[in-house]
């Protein structure tokens, strides 16, 4: 052993026992001292978080509440989406189209209603809804004008809908029309005997398995279905006379029932539409009152909130429950 060794070995006993529980001691208050910086920052955090989804919360309660608070300070137009597919569970369901229309009408300050039409179609069941709906209103609040403004589109159970209207109107770049029904399906049955597949339905009632794709096409079975077609056809004939009327040019245009659509441009040639112009144009020149307040029934707010959380705020909760709960998600 060197003499260097030696001598170091002599200065550490004689520091005896102290010095250990001494050195012992400060490695543990530095354990707990990074345990509270380290609580501390968590704690930052987790309150950083909290106040902006309550901000975030508050904004959305705020803008949510904006239009409504517009409403009935002085006169303005109503105005109320029916955007994208026309179903139950959609944006465009009877439900949101009707509350958004009855609130409309009940306000005192509205001089007149736009529908804003940017739809492709869908439900014949919904559209009828929305359809007799605008006529009881019209007939409740005589003195409000009702007018659909065409977007993008406005096809099939979108133009159910827009009949109801006092007037049309859309740009010469919209399409508008397609008047008819349509129910479509597949039919593997010779894929099937290619890929030696033998199809085994079982129904308790004659016409229970009718348009399965797998199974052939019964005549029975395609005259019932284009018998079915032919009365909700002449259904939705009949609301778009009740609603356009005399403005129709049916015998220069023998194939405006035929589920063509047109371009705006064309469309007010055949009596489909009465004009062009805007949502703001309509509330600005025809209804006089440039003023536009959204009856739009909006989303949940808490699905709202969600998909503007994104997934970033997703996670931030999950780590904030995790350390709740003892554990971190990473």
């Amino acid at each position: 052993m060197s003499d260097h060794d030696q001598e170091y070995g002599r200065d550490e006993a004689s520091k005896g026992p102290d010095w250990e529980r001494e050195m012992l001691q400060k490695v543990l208050m530095a354990s707990v001292n990074e345990s509270r910086r380290s609580r501390r920052w968590g704690i930052f955090f987790k309150l950083l978080t909290f106040t902006y989804l309550f901000l975030l919360l508050g904004m959305l309660i705020w803008s949510n509440d904006l239009d409504m608070s517009q409403a009935g300070l002085k006169e303005h137009t109503a105005l109320v989406n029916v955007e994208g597919l026309i179903a139950s569970d959609t944006k465009a369901s009877a439900d949101n189209v009707i509350t958004g229309l009855r609130n409309a009408f009940e306000d005192s300050k509205t001089k007149g209603v736009i529908l804003r039409m940017n739809t492709p179609g869908g439900s014949p069941v919904q559209a009828r809804y929305i359809n007799d709906e605008i006529l009881r209103l019209k007939k409740k609040y005589p003195k409000i004008p009702v007018y659909a403004v065409v977007v993008d589109i406005c096809a099939s159970g979108g133009y159910y809908i827009a009949v109801a209207a006092d007037k049309i109107y859309a740009d010469p770049g919209s399409l508008v029309g397609s008047i008819g029904v349509l129910i479509n399906s597949f039919g593997f049955v010779e894929g099937m005997k290619q890929w030696g597949v033998e199809r085994r339905l079982l129904t308790a009632g004659k016409h229970k398995g009718i348009l399965d794709p797998f199974s052939p096409l019964k005549e029975f079975d395609k005259q019932h279905i284009q018998r079915t077609l032919d009365q909700l056809h002449r259904q939705f004939i009949a609301k778009v006379k009740e609603g356009r009327g005399e403005r129709l040019k049916t015998e220069q245009y023998p194939e405006l029932f035929s589920g063509l659509f047109w371009s705006g441009e064309e469309a007010k040639k055949i009596g489909l539409i009465d004009g062009f112009g805007s949502s703001s144009y309509v509330a600005r020149e025809i209804i006089g009152a440039e003023d536009i307040v959204d009856f739009t029934p909006k989303e949940d707010l808490f699905k709202r909130l969600s998909k503007k959380l994104g997934v970033g705020m997703a996670e931030a909760f999950a780590r904030i429950s995790g350390l709740a709960n003892g554990y971190q998600v990473r």
